[in-house]
């Protein structure tokens, strides 16, 4: 798809995700724009259902199936198998990279943070649905490099039930971060600090 229909866009399929993922859902990308989700294992959202911007503000509803032989199902733990609470986290900050990204910024996606995560249940194998509900509380672009960044709470639900909240959790994009020539040694093959 063009750009401009991403950008209009409020919602994505499964494979418009995973198109994404791999950096081909779209056609004229501008310049700078480097941005993708995980591929599968780690991509942790299966549909976005709705995508909404007003001013600093937004709004996001995405859902994940729950598979019984999930991978972390065989590890996480042996006789007592539940998806590990960090995922359902992950997955937010999945959704506010996406965010970022279909607000406009550039660059790569990288969580930045959360303020407090309160677990008060667990997805299991033979559960459904996993849905997250994203309220973002501010989203911001930073004029002199085209990154940008959302701080959003989330909800994690499984089949109805609310099991994690999330309070402000931080993702952002930044400029020529990215490391496309892995796993050749270049500059950008360590880590440190991201400058914005």
């Amino acid at each position: 798809m063009k750009y401009e229909e991403f950008r209009g866009r409020s919602s994505f399929s499964t494979l418009e995700i995973l198109a994404f993922g791999h950096g081909n859902l779209i056609e004229d990308p501008p310049a700078g724009f480097a941005a993708r989700l995980p591929l599968p294992p780690l991509l942790m959202v299966d549909r976005i259902l709705e995508l909404t911007a007003n001013g600093v503000r937004g709004r996001l509803v995405a859902e994940r199936d729950v598979h019984v032989d999930d991978w972390f199902f065989q590890c996480h733990f042996a006789g007592d198998p539940v998806q590990p609470g960090c995922l359902g986290l992950d997955a937010a900050w999945q959704l506010i990279g996406f965010y970022c990204t279909w607000r406009g910024g550039l660059g790569a996606g990288r969580a930045l943070g959360c303020g407090e995560v309160e677990f008060s249940g667990q997805v299991r194998p033979h559960d459904h649905v996993i849905r997250y509900e994203i309220t973002i509380r501010r989203y911001a672009e930073l004029p002199s490099s085209g990154s940008a960044i959302a701080v959003g709470d989330a909800t994690v639900l499984v089949d109805g039930q609310a099991i994690y909240q999330i309070q402000k959790a931080k993702a952002g994009l930044f400029r020529n971060i990215e490391y496309s020539d892995y796993p050749h040694p270049s500059a950008r093959s360590r880590g440190g600090r991201i400058e914005s």
